[in-house]
């Protein structure tokens, strides 16, 4: 082994990273970046303010524990309101953020053979609903006898908190948006290079011509993708192999119809293959491709809810969240797939236009980045 030819291939290989500014800024400032943005999520990030319903159906007999909550709820700074005596609607009206329900036959002197107390939760956010039942969780049991049991339910979804049907909605968006992006970014780059590209910008087709036919493209894969992605994470499929019961998918269940939480998650794939089209024409080499993900990637899956809410976030930084388009599918999807709201939801029209929006934009802005040149 030679030392001289293993430093000169050291030293070219120096010498490239040197030249090679995106990587370089890739290898210092990216990870200070990403690491400030976390820090500032973390340490910024706090439980939105907390309303909270209380429903007594046991009466007279529960009256004591009811004042102790609402004492115990004013001292937190939690806002007590007045939800009537049905806590499940209390929660789909978005009267309140959670419920105490003290269920009939209550008997704190009798803990015993007491029905547990129940602490009713949306369902939808994961990290919102975790925060909020450990609060309450911990003033209950210092406010009621130590026998008495506490159980938690949640309105949508199975009715008990599953942490993986609560975070299906936000992973099935960040995959499907995730590996649209990088293909179509590579898989472009690919064409720039090979000049086909070039090609065509010498011919009469407009360059809005050529993002909308490789656009058009590129969606037919990523419309089979979403399709393997929903299949999976929806769908069970068991046989037996060898005497073996396999089964394959997640088996996530679906609120509403499949078909919009397709269509939710197309529409994402649109963009996503619009915006690696759009950001492929600043890139020479596949490398530089992946350097985006610190840019484009990362900042969403912070900060587009998939974590923790966008009301949780520092104030700061929740416009930013509202600019991404994952933001929009994540939200359409936990309307479809946890509360199975329809094409009749206002707010489910308004994220599929949203992310129709970004689709077009991308377009737009594409269109205007092709120049004519060989990467």
């Amino acid at each position: 082994m030679s030392g001289r030819r293993v430093l000169a291939l050291a030293r070219r290989i120096a010498e490239q990273f040197r030249r090679d500014r995106p990587s370089l800024a890739l290898l210092i400032v990216a990870p200070v970046v990403m690491l400030a943005l976390l820090g500032w999520v973390l340490r910024g990030s706090e439980l939105p303010p907390t309303r909270l319903g209380i429903v007594n159906m046991a009466g007279l007999a529960a009256a004591q524990v009811r004042q102790a909550v609402e004492a115990g709820a004013a001292s937190a700074g939690i806002t007590i309101v007045d939800v009537g005596g049905d806590a499940d609607a209390a929660i789909r009206e978005g009267l309140a953020d959670i419920v105490v329900l003290i269920p009939s036959g209550f008997a704190p002197t009798s803990p015993g053979s007491s029905p547990p107390i129940e602490i009713v939760v949306p369902g939808i956010s994961p990290g919102d609903d975790a925060a909020r039942v450990v609060q309450l969780q911990r003033m209950v049991a210092g406010l009621t006898p130590s026998a008495v049991t506490v159980a938690v339910r949640a309105v949508y979804g199975t009715g008990t908190p599953d942490a993986l049907n609560s975070f299906a909605p936000a992973l099935i968006g960040f995959f499907g948006f995730f590996f649209v992006f990088i293909l179509t970014g590579i898989s472009f780059l690919r064409e720039r290079i090979g000049g086909t590209l070039e090609r065509l910008l010498a011919t009469p087709i407009s360059r809005g011509e050529i993002v909308l036919g490789y656009s058009m493209g590129f969606t037919l894969f990523a419309a089979l993708q979403v399709t393997i992605i929903l299949l999976f994470a929806l769908s069970t499929f068991s046989f037996e192999i060898a005497g073996v019961r396999v089964a394959i998918g997640l088996g996530i269940p679906c609120a509403g119809a499949p078909f919009l939480a397709f269509l939710v998650v197309v529409l994402l794939a649109v963009g996503a293959v619009n915006l690696g089209i759009f950001l492929s024409t600043f890139a020479r080499t596949e490398l530089q491709i992946l350097q985006f993900i610190p840019i484009v990637i990362t900042p969403q899956a912070l900060l587009a809810g998939v974590f923790w809410s966008i009301e949780s976030l520092p104030e700061a930084l929740q416009p930013l969240a509202r600019l991404m388009p994952l933001t929009y599918a994540i939200e359409g999807l936990r309307n479809v797939l946890i509360k199975g709201v329809g094409l009749e939801s206002r707010a489910l029209q308004v994220e599929l236009l949203v992310l129709a929006g970004f689709a077009v934009f991308f377009v737009a802005i594409a269109s205007r980045t092709i120049r004519r040149e060989v990467a």
